[in-house]
């Protein structure tokens, strides 16, 4: 927990006792199923939930935002968002049953109100979100046309309705084949953890 203090220090009582309290409850769910890596578990709070604020850095979500998160696995970075964000709207869709399993527990044992878990593909989905947030799910000209369908087309937050979407490496190449306005930001600016020197926040103007 200290990591996510180092960068986070206005979390009130409840955001603390419940960023607190995701450590036991996916260690004792990935003894049940693989939900996280395992040698990931040593780094939860640093590779998992700081890497899922990080999204943080580039957005303060606008009261009743709704946001998407695709291809959420164990809740990742719908959860920790949705902790920060309260007021937000998060729905997290994975097409693998067992690990929606996981994110509806976690949730309710957190007591989140703003967080809807749907089984099912992102192509399937017939609401409209003004952000879709993801952890690299595939490389982004696909996921384009999977998501390209879910935006809302009024704006209520600083940037432009669009993808959020998390990634590390060399991406040039990749978002050369991207039609629609990006921009990268480096997650360097924000941590100093090593981990973070070539992870980014990938925004794509969709609206």
């Amino acid at each position: 927990m200290t990591i996510i203090k180092k960068y986070f220090s206005d979390l009130s009582d409840e955001q603390m006792q419940q960023f607190s309290a995701l450590y036991d409850m996916y260690f004792d769910w990935n003894s049940k199923i693989n939900v996280i890596s395992r040698k990931d578990m040593n780094f939860f709070y640093e590779r998992h939930v700081l890497h899922s604020l990080a999204i943080a850095k580039v957005i303060h979500f606008t009261n009743g935002s709704k946001v998407l998160d695709v291809g959420t696995g164990g809740g990742f970075p719908g959860i920790p968002l949705s902790i920060l964000f309260p007021k937000t709207q998060f729905c997290l869709l994975d097409s693998i049953g067992k690990k929606i399993k996981v994110v509806r527990d976690v949730s309710d044992r957190l007591g989140l109100k703003n967080v809807t878990s749907v089984h099912n593909r992102v192509e399937n989905i017939t609401e409209k979100y003004d952000f879709v947030v993801s952890r690299a799910v595939t490389n982004m000209p696909q996921f384009l046309k999977w998501v390209a369908p879910c935006f809302l087309s009024n704006q209520r937050n600083k940037i432009s309705n669009g993808i959020l979407y998390l990634k590390g490496g060399d991406l040039i190449d990749e978002m050369a084949k991207v039609k629609s306005p990006f921009q990268f930001y480096d997650l360097a600016e924000y941590f100093e953890e090593d981990f973070f020197k070539t992870k980014k926040v990938v925004h794509v103007q969709m609206t």
